[in-house]
């Protein structure tokens, strides 16, 4: 009897392994609710207890009932309306995790019926848990093709996104009605990021003209991208700043298109671009002209230089220039305000840092460095992905972050340039 009681679980004593029916009967009718959820945890326990702790008032119970995996299918149906949204979801979860495993015959009803039941969650009121369906189901091929379409075209973001990015039960019919029906940002970024875009696919997602999913569209290395979908993509992304570092990391770009993109993304940005191409030294050297030609024709005019210049000093008066400041200007391409920095921190004119940025000479773009109190790690970054220097004209580090050459040295190679203030 409920005696032999041996240790402690929860604050309710732990029962024996073994029950007599008439000990699990009197649990039922009269146990407590710790007593309960002892019961309802037993993947021993018998059906017909699971069965009728599934109606049990207390949520606790219903719960474990739920997360059972010997809970009776009967008992799942009833479940499935349970008024507690945890409920509803542990179970679920624990569907989710059953079904695959039911591929013999003999388990064929109760898998029928186990989907039948993770249908009606799919309509559930509460996103939650029809999210959690879509996560449990998202990459299965063995359940109805009807319940993946139902879930794909769910209002709800949490619910639609994971069917859309990863079931292999939907195809380019099935996206493209999604993408023409006008499905929200998340919904496009979804079918973007798939293992596998198709031509069509990408150009629908195109010409929707939603920045997240394009940008999502152009760093899927499988997204298979048409010429001239992607030039209209680059004719989009002159005037949207978002699309330049997607577009530059693209995949197996065409020489016509990096020379498009170099037009207008900043100067780092064609550096890495650049950097991960199949260009000879040759076209890469031509390309970081026509963008050095271009960063030349766009200086500000001499009132905006002021400004700059004088921001320039109060933020050294402040302490704040250093080698993190000047990165951090790289990345958000503030060239001119560089300029006046670099201008400032080395005690030179900007019209001699801009010679200098401009010079194609990675020594003297690294005396500048020098001369600017940075590391040579700082260095190499200026001359790069800020000063464009062709790779046959770096200056590789020493020991990886020690300046290569001495002193004297970086001084003469900045002398002919500072010997003309």
């Amino acid at each position: 009897m409920l005696q032999k009681i041996k240790t402690m679980f929860g604050g309710e004593k732990i029962l024996p392994k073994t029950l007599s029916v008439e000990e699990e009967q009197k649990i039922l009718k009269a146990g407590t609710e710790g007593q309960k959820k002892q019961l309802a945890s037993r993947e021993d326990a018998r059906p017909e207890v699971l069965y009728f702790l599934a109606e049990d008032q207390s949520p606790s119970v219903r719960l474990l009932i739920a997360g059972n995996s010997s809970t009776p299918i009967q008992a799942d149906e009833i479940l499935k309306n349970d008024s507690d949204e945890n409920v509803r979801a542990e179970l679920v979860r624990k569907i989710g995790r059953l079904v695959p495993g039911m591929k013999t015959e003999e388990q064929r009803i109760i898998r029928d019926k186990s989907i039948k039941v993770l249908e009606a969650l799919a309509e559930d009121q509460l996103p939650k848990v029809r999210a959690l369906v879509a996560e449990e189901i998202k990459g299965s091929a063995d359940v109805p093709k009807a319940l993946i379409d139902r879930l794909a075209r769910d209002i709800e973001d949490i619910v639609c996104g994971p069917i859309l990015q990863y079931s292999p039960l939907l195809n380019d019919d099935d996206l493209r009605e999604i993408i023409a029906a006008g499905s929200s940002s998340s919904a496009l970024e979804a079918i973007a990021n798939r293992a596998a875009v198709s031509e069509e696919v990408s150009t629908d997602i195109a010409g929707t003209l939603d920045v997240p999913a394009i940008s999502a569209l152009l760093t899927n290395k499988n997204a298979q991208i048409r010429e001239d979908t992607l030039d209209r993509i680059i004719s989009q992304a002159s005037s949207v700043e978002d699309l330049h570092k997607p577009l530059t990391l693209r995949p197996q770009l065409s020489v016509r298109a990096m020379k498009r993109i170099a037009g207008f993304v900043a100067s780092a940005l064609v550096h890495a671009m650049v950097e991960q191409s199949d260009l000879s030294e040759e076209q890469a050297d031509d390309l970081l002209d026509k963008v050095r030609e271009r960063l030349a024709e766009e200086r500000v005019g001499d009132d905006e230089q002021a400004k700059l210049a004088a921001t320039a000093q109060d933020y050294f008066e402040r302490g704040m220039l250093n080698d993190e400041f000047v990165l951090e200007q790289i990345d958000e391409n503030r060239r001119e305000l560089l300029m006046q920095c670099l201008a400032v921190m080395a005690d030179l004119t900007s019209d001699t840092v801009r010679t200098v940025i401009m010079s194609k000479s990675g020594r003297v773009v690294t005396a500048l460095c020098w001369k600017a109190g940075l590391t040579m790690r700082t260095a190499y970054d200026v001359q790069t992905r800020f000063a464009l220097v062709p790779t046959a004209q770096l200056l590789l580090a020493k020991d990886g972050n020690k300046y290569p050459i001495n002193e004297s040295e970086l001084e003469w190679h900045l002398s002919y340039f500072t010997d003309q203030e």
